[in-house]
């Protein structure tokens, strides 16, 4: 049926050609010499979306895929092969080899942006930041989930609806807030604020999560003596670790690559930088220093793919548990 359908479009592109032609020699109307040229136009355009998708069903799976995935790593790609080239050799061709595969930039780029402390900073910010959205929002997610009056569903509301609200539309305002609260220009102040960006969308995850959470265990605990803390530490907390693994994927990846809020909060005070704000620094106004660029971008993405390698296994599993969850 298809193969039929593209030879009918076929010959009404050929028809339409010989007919302008004809048009175009016999009278001058321009009108209908643009309507038949836009008409060929749609019918070409029918005929080469029709062959294209006739080419991606003959593809095979495995091919598909492939395709797919050199799509994807082709930035990757693009990065690390720029990493390693001269300014001159970027500004010539960007999409060529390095003539020599040198580690220069490397070096120079992890000496200049002082890599082992604005690395540290920069882990120290993740790891505060994403360990107290967990406490706070399990907790709340939990709770809310749990009690049913008629405040519950407003509480749980209010709590979810900063996540519709910009982050531009307010972040002069918190930056006013923190240099009240003297928490700005620290590191331990941005992981707090983190807190507070984060547990809108968490409590979302943990509030849906634990609904289906047998209301059975935790009255089975209490009559085993179990107090609440003991309750949620020991029976519900450890339930929640596939959605826990989740939220810990969404929010180091969202901090650890984060540069609005650390440049708003820690300006260019050069102890405490961050991995972005120290790749910032390579970014003139009159010129881009793509080597240096790029080579940052390499230091600042491997630390999270180790990561990721690492913990590759629990990391699916969570984040699979909690779709079929929800």
């Amino acid at each position: 049926m298809m193969q039929y359908y593209l030879l009918f479009l076929s010959f009404a592109l050929v028809l339409l050609l010989l007919l302008q032609q004809q048009i175009q020699q016999l009278i001058n109307l321009n009108i209908w010499f643009h309507i038949l040229h836009h008409v060929k136009l749609l019918l070409l355009s029918h005929i080469l979306d029709h062959f294209l998708l006739i080419l991606l069903f003959q593809l095979q799976k495995q091919q598909l895929n492939f395709l797919f995935l050199l799509l994807y790593l082709s930035p990757l790609f693009l990065v690390g092969i720029n990493a390693f080239k001269s300014y001159q050799e970027i500004m010539t061709d960007v999409m060529s080899l390095p003539s020599a595969f040198t580690l220069d930039n490397i070096k120079n780029v992890f000496h200049d942006m002082k890599y082992p402390a604005t690395f540290l900073n920069t882990l120290i910010a993740t790891v505060i930041g994403t360990l107290g959205i967990i406490v706070i929002a399990s907790m709340g997610g939990y709770k809310m989930a749990r009690v049913k009056t008629r405040y519950s569903r407003f509480c749980f509301l209010f709590c979810i609806a900063p996540m519709m609200i910009p982050f531009q539309s307010f972040m002069l305002t918190l930056v006013n807030v923190a240099t009240t609260l003297h928490i700005n220009g620290k590191i331990w102040g941005l992981a707090i604020i983190y807190w507070g960006l984060g547990a809108p969308m968490s409590i979302f995850l943990y509030q849906g999560f634990a609904k289906g959470i047998p209301l059975e265990l935790e009255e089975s605990a209490l009559i085993d003596g179990c107090n609440q803390f003991q309750l949620f530490t020991r029976i519900i907390f450890p339930m929640l670790k596939s959605c826990t693994a989740t939220v810990t994927i969404i929010n180091v990846m969202w901090i650890w690559n984060d540069f609005l809020l650390p440049l708003l909060m820690l300006g260019g005070r050069k102890s405490s930088k961050t991995l972005q704000l120290a790749a910032y620094s390579f970014m003139g106004q009159y010129k881009m220093e793509w080597q240096n660029i790029m080579s940052a971008a390499i230091l600042i993405i491997i630390p999270a793919l180790i990561l990721y390698l690492i913990f590759q296994k629990s990391i699916i599993k969570g984040v699979v548990a909690g779709a079929v969850k929800g």
